[in-house]
């Protein structure tokens, strides 16, 4: 039955969780982004950055009043005084940096994707469950409070069956982004990509079928994905990705009952709507404050290792793997190789 109201997000305050003293890896965008949200919306202390050069973790440390610079990640994931390391490295880095702080025993936030493939995902798990230390993968996007109403909406069946999702994002990058270069895992799959495919895996579950086309970009790599994925009860899913510009990137999760139509970008903080067949319509709102909604996730990380807990229950560490499969079987129909997977 369509409801009359949507239930309210029951994401706790972030300033609220316990405070702990986190490690970065990495001094790009998004650990710059990371440590500002954190500083702005959370109880959480960055204590520690390691670069691979001491220089760039001087520099970030000074921009961001952090106590202690490390010249190596080494370094970094050493440090006694890092209770979490949070791995913000290119993609290609994801694993080994992961499996540094692992096996010394660290509790683990790795940037999205998890890793390159699925099977370098399960090698981060299988290594996770036997330090039994917390481990997750940052997708922060689930973590929102809108994200939280969906799974609720989903969850009480408010749609009906889900018969459909449609989903696009893309933007428009400059010439000399690290998005272009082969070296590093470049393309619009990993970046861009994660997003859609998480989501869908999510609501569908993994695909019995993949089938994908792909454009080059100028440098080489794959520019643009059109994916379609038959899943269990006669699902479809069609996911659309490309680094050439910026697209309206909206999801359409559509239901014989209902639709969710999560406005763009759909992975933001921001809007949604539900939308009853015989035209009744909910609507959703919650501030558009960008990348600063990473605090949600490393709040949910601070709670979760406070409880003792060595997986998240919003985005457990399967999860990731399923949604590494599902980007791995798009690759396959694409004949993408990344420089690592080169016997």
């Amino acid at each position: 039955m369509f409801p009359s109201s949507l239930p309210a997000p029951r994401t706790p305050d972030s300033r609220e969780a316990p405070p702990l003293k986190w490690g970065i890896v990495g001094t790009g965008w998004i650990a710059e982004r990371f440590v500002d949200a954190l500083h702005k919306h959370s109880s959480q202390q960055v204590v520690a950055v390691g670069s691979r050069t001491r220089g760039s973790a001087a520099k970030f440390a000074e921009n961001f009043g952090i106590e202690r610079a490390h010249g190596s990640y080494d370094e970094l994931v050493g440090d006694p005084n890092v209770d979490v390391v949070y791995v913000a490295t290119p993609h290609n880095h994801h694993h080994a940096c992961a499996t540094l702080a692992l096996t010394v025993g660290k509790h683990t936030l790795i940037e999205k994707p998890i890793a390159l493939n699925a099977r370098q995902a399960r090698d981060i798990a299988e290594l996770a469950g036997a330090q039994g230390v917390f481990c997750m993968e940052a997708l922060w996007t689930f973590f929102l409070p809108k994200f939280d109403v969906i799974r609720q909406v989903l969850a009480d069946g408010v749609l009906g069956e889900i018969r459909s999702v449609d989903i696009d994002y893309g933007e428009h990058f400059e010439p000399d982004h690290r998005i272009f270069r082969q070296d590093l895992a470049g393309g619009p799959l990993l970046d861009l990509g994660t997003y859609p495919v998480a989501l869908t895996t999510s609501v569908l579950g993994a695909p019995l079928k993949v089938k994908a086309s792909g454009t080059p970009a100028p440098t080489g790599v794959n520019g643009q994905i059109a994916a379609v994925f038959e899943g269990q009860n006669e699902t479809l899913a069609s996911l659309h990705t490309t680094l050439f510009a910026f697209t309206p990137s909206t999801a359409v999760i559509t239901g014989t009952q209902g639709v969710l139509t999560i406005d763009g970008p759909f992975m933001l903080p921001g809007n949604f709507s539900l939308t009853a067949p015989d035209g009744r319509r909910l609507e959703y709102s919650e501030p558009a404050i960008g990348h600063e909604g990473l605090h949600f996730q490393a709040s949910a990380v601070a709670r979760g290792i406070a409880e003792g807990k060595t997986e998240s229950d919003v985005r457990p560490l399967s999860d990731s793997i399923t949604t590494m499969a599902a980007l791995d079987a798009i690759r396959s129909e694409l004949g993408i190789v990344f420089n690592e997977e080169v016997p």
